[in-house]
């Protein structure tokens, strides 16, 4: 799409050009059809008393050589040679030598075509610059005027009162040019303001195209045949992307909106449900408002995610609740280490015997076990400072494998990492990825204990094709997860093992709803499971 400004600038210029040379072209045309009209009048042998009464031989030739002029004036405007001022005190000057010489061949000012004269003082006072030159332009004709009835009073011995018609005719000539440079000044004040509004109103225009296609609110505008008209890039990924190079019926981009929309125009008032408008957008709430008054006019439409309002609130809720738990974990943290440290000093006592041994074994489990909950419960409040940036997906596994097998030594060569392509590239925070994949690999090793084929856990990244959406797969060849359990598995202390945490699927989950991002249960058929983690289209930018 090219930029609004510019063009608006480039016509401008153009403009600017027309109106310097296209009114000149005008009075170069007005030039051949009064010389045309003069010659014709000879050749012809037309009588239009007074034209040619006094001397009609000079009368021809000075029709004659003004018509030359005025054809050579044709292609001297095509050229654009010499400058446009010279041009014009050039054609004005042939102007009033013509005028006055064809005057003094039909019986000098009485005659009446001195008032030729005025159309070209007029004309020649709107193309100059100054007011002085348009007063300069109406001196020259007035001299040449006078200059014509003192050489009939003197040399023809002509009678009448020309000095008083000739004054009179020169009055006009110098009212004409301040009234006609007055005027084109306006015309040409007018004329820079309304480029000025032009310039203003295409940088609103390119500023507003910028936001709307940044927005992460869908919009959609539809004319009263359902056409659609515009369209932003986040409607347009909520829609699945599809061709809207012919035919952009909403009824064929997305049949669902276009029975909302139908609804909307029975009820206005009724309040609608969501709905799915492609896979990754399952909780779409539309918003209908006309353009105009008419009930022709056409209608924006507004799609809002849904599940994504749902979060920020939800977001909003558990920060008050996560400020309040890691409060009480911290005030819990002291005792428990009290606790804990006096149940280590019971089992150094030589005076326990063996039922009392189990006893401390327990305090020191459950203790420790106590602290990963209040860790866990204290990582709660930094969830939501996000750091997100664009990275490539394999080269990030790498890294974390590498680190992730220092802490687990004898584990080694059993993660296997696949990405298929191996460019992809994803948004998010590159330490709330390392948090999530920690916990998932963790509890995907534990559970595959028992396994004695290959790799016991597998990374495999891919894209959604039809959504441009990259997803990583976590997978281990543990037992799997029962279908009754899977339901509970991302909830707050929910947990079927003793030995793992009671809130890592849980924070994994924040940590991905906090990069607009989100990690779900995929059930295996061969055995064993699967996490996914959905990521956000890297070209979106994050709210």
């Amino acid at each position: 799409m090219g930029n609004p400004l510019n063009q608006l600038k480039r016509n401008t210029s153009r403009d600017s050009l027309e109106y310097t040379w296209r009114p000149l072209g005008f009075l170069n045309k007005y030039r051949l059809l009064i010389s045309l009209f003069f010659t014709l009048i000879f050749v012809l042998g037309l009588q239009f008393h007074p034209l040619a009464s006094h001397n009609p031989d000079l009368f021809f030739f000075t029709s004659l050589l003004y018509l030359i002029f005025a054809t050579a004036f044709i292609f001297l405007l095509r050229w654009q040679w010499p400058g446009f001022q010279t041009q014009i005190y050039l054609h004005v000057s042939i102007d009033i030598l013509a005028t006055v010489v064809l005057m003094h061949a039909s019986g000098g000012v009485s005659s009446g075509l001195g008032t030729l004269l005025i159309i070209v003082i007029a004309g020649g006072s709107i193309l100059v610059s100054g007011r002085r030159q348009a007063l300069f332009l109406a001196s020259i004709a007035s001299l040449t005027i006078l200059a014509e009835v003192v050489y009939d009073r003197t040399v023809e011995t002509m009678l009448g009162n020309s000095y008083t018609q000739a004054g009179i005719l020169g009055l006009t000539l110098f009212i004409t040019a301040i009234v006609a440079h007055a005027f084109a000044r306006r015309i040409r004040e007018s004329e820079e303001l309304a480029t000025r509004r032009g310039v203003d109103l295409a940088n609103m225009a390119e500023l507003t195209e910028h936001i709307i296609q940044r927005m992460q609110t869908g919009i959609v505008v539809i004319d009263n045949s359902e056409v659609v008209r515009l369209m932003n890039e986040s409607a347009w990924h909520m829609f699945g992307m599809p061709s809207i190079a012919s035919d952009p019926v909403l009824e064929k981009i997305s049949p669902p909106l276009a029975d909302a929309f139908q609804k909307w125009q029975q009820q206005p008032d009724m309040k609608l449900q969501g709905f799915a408008l492609s896979t990754e957008y399952h909780n779409i709430a539309p918003r209908f408002a006309r353009i105009g008054q008419d009930k022709n006019s056409g209608v924006l439409i507004f799609l809002e995610d849904a599940s994504s309002v749902t979060q920020r609130a939800q977001q909003l809720q558990l920060a008050s609740l996560g400020r309040l738990t890691a409060s009480i974990a911290h005030e819990i943290r002291n005792p428990l280490g009290a606790i804990s440290h006096a149940g280590q000093l019971l089992a150094e006592s030589p005076n326990l015997d063996e039922h009392d041994q189990r006893l401390t074994r327990i305090i020191s489990d459950q203790s420790q076990r106590m602290n990963t909950i209040i860790e866990s419960i204290m990582q709660l409040g930094r969830r939501d400072h996000s750091r997100p940036e664009v990275f490539r997906l394999n080269d990030f596994l790498q890294r974390f494998v590498n680190d992730f097998m220092l802490v687990h030594l004898d584990e080694q060569d059993q993660v296997k990492i696949e990405v298929n392509p191996e460019d992809i590239e994803i948004r998010f925070d590159s330490t709330h990825l390392q948090q999530i994949l920690t916990n998932l690999c963790e509890n995907g090793l534990r559970h595959s204990q028992g396994y004695q084929g290959g790799p016991r856990l597998e990374l495999r990244g891919g894209m959604v094709h039809d959504q441009q959406r990259p997803f990583l797969d976590v997978i281990d060849h543990g037992p799997g997860i029962p279908a009754d359990t899977a339901e509970h598995i991302f909830e707050p202390f929910y947990t079927t093992s003793n030995a793992g945490s009671v809130l890592g699927l849980y924070i994994s989950r924040e940590l991905a709803e906090c990069n607009q991002a989100n990690v779900k249960y995929i059930p295996v058929a061969t055995g064993g499971s699967c996490f996914r983690i959905s990521f956000q289209d890297p070209r979106r930018q994050m709210s």
